[in-house]
């Protein structure tokens, strides 16, 4: 379920090349016509050619015929999980989903819960089958991968499997082992929290190295030269990132998804909240103290949430482009991975712009041809300027 999207997708791909016969099943449609094409709907490293391999060999079909869940020994739920305008989890978007199909569900089937859901939401769907009279077995195996790099780290990284009983925690162990064979087994609770701890811990990381780049740019001092002394041959200090958007549409999620679980009680994880996405601000002001905004035109190069990615959800390269388009004379945008009308060709934007900001970290703007001051956060092109 949900399988055409960025994560389960990937994972059919990666069943589908150990030898299984994969059905995926999607409300949308034009991802299930190019996945059946063996065409890519969206970048995703070394997917071509095993996509195109699973789908002429017959092993993976898709479909938006819900009845098709109906046809599986091993079913998988992938779905958005989101946060509503209010940052609060939406705790029903898992078992709305079955419910939908509750019909085509058969007894004995294992229901493989992998999109990353607040805690409790495993028992929710155990409920969920149990009063409808469905005898399923339930297993939460959230996915770990970093997109782009699925078809790699689905077979390298260990897979955290979790289940009520060990019948169906051997059950969903032997599935997974297709894959690989380092296994993780625990509780599904435990399971919940260690998918959003994971995710908010890249999060508070990536707001660690925002505020102190924004402590050092404002003291006229190079971020990025500390972080070379401070992470140089020396182990406790090499995960130290580099400043830049924490986007995406995983990472502020999953955060407040963990401070509403504890009760809105998490001062660590709202305090990255307040860093990260007031980062956009942070830039837009020390430009206006930079450069007189009201007459300049502004190139925002990279569009997407992560380097080298074609995917804008979430991306704070809008938010940055919302805020300039209040106070420049002209925005313009560029992207070489992600489509979209309103962006223009970067040699357009080396033209026209009077100053350059680079919010993602393509490689593609590693060497940029201009004689305009680059504003790069991200130590992209080693030649940014301080704000």
């Amino acid at each position: 379920m949900g399988g055409c999207g960025r994560v389960g997708l990937p994972l059919g791909i990666a069943l589908a090349s150990r030898g299984l016969t994969v059905a995926l099943y999607d409300i949308n449609e034009a991802a299930v016509i190019a996945v059946n094409n063996g065409v890519m709907p969206f970048a995703e490293d070394g997917a071509d050619t095993l996509l195109a391999e699973a789908t002429g060999a017959g092993r993976l079909t898709a479909t938006t015929d819900p009845a098709s869940v109906g046809t599986a020994e091993n079913l998988i739920v992938v779905v958005g999980t989101p946060v509503d305008e209010h940052l609060n989890p939406d705790l029903g978007a898992v078992p709305r989903a079955l419910e939908r199909c509750a019909e085509h569900l058969v007894p004995g089937q294992l229901i493989i819960l992998r999109s990353t859901v607040y805690p409790g939401v495993t028992g929710l769907v155990e409920k969920l089958l149990r009063d409808k009279g469905i005898h399923a077995d339930v297993a939460f195996c959230p996915e770990r991968i970093a997109e782009g790099k699925a078809l790699t780290e689905l077979f390298d990284l260990p897979q955290i499997v979790a289940a009520r009983t060990s019948d169906v925690s051997q059950r969903a162990e032997k599935f997974f082992r297709n894959l690989t064979g380092q296994i993780v087994p625990l509780a599904p609770e435990e399971a919940e929290l260690a998918k959003l701890f994971t995710n908010t811990w890249r999060y508070i990381k990536f707001a660690t190295a925002n505020q102190f780049w924004m402590m050092a740019n404002d003291f006229g001092l190079d971020y990025a030269r500390i972080r070379h002394a401070i992470t140089f041959d020396y182990p406790r200090a090499a995960d130290v990132p580099m400043p830049g958007f924490a986007a995406g549409p995983c990472l502020l999620k999953d955060t407040m998804q963990l401070a509403a679980f504890n009760k809105n009680n998490f001062v660590l994880g709202h305090a990255a909240m307040l860093i990260n996405e007031g980062l956009p601000l942070y830039l837009v002001s020390r430009l206006e103290d930079r450069f007189d905004l009201a007459s300049s035109t502004v190139g925002v190069l990279g569009m997407a949430f992560k380097a080298g990615s074609d995917d804008p959800r979430e991306s704070l390269a809008y938010k940055l482009r919302k805020i300039l388009t209040l106070k420049a004379k002209s925005v313009l945008c560029t992207d070489p991975y992600v489509v979209d009308d309103r962006f223009v060709p970067l040699t357009d934007v080396l033209a026209a712009a009077d100053v350059l900001v680079i919010a993602a970290p393509h490689a593609d703007y590693a060497r940029l041809d201009t004689e305009r001051p680059v504003i790069d956060m991200w130590g992209v092109t080693r030649q940014g300027v301080l704000l």
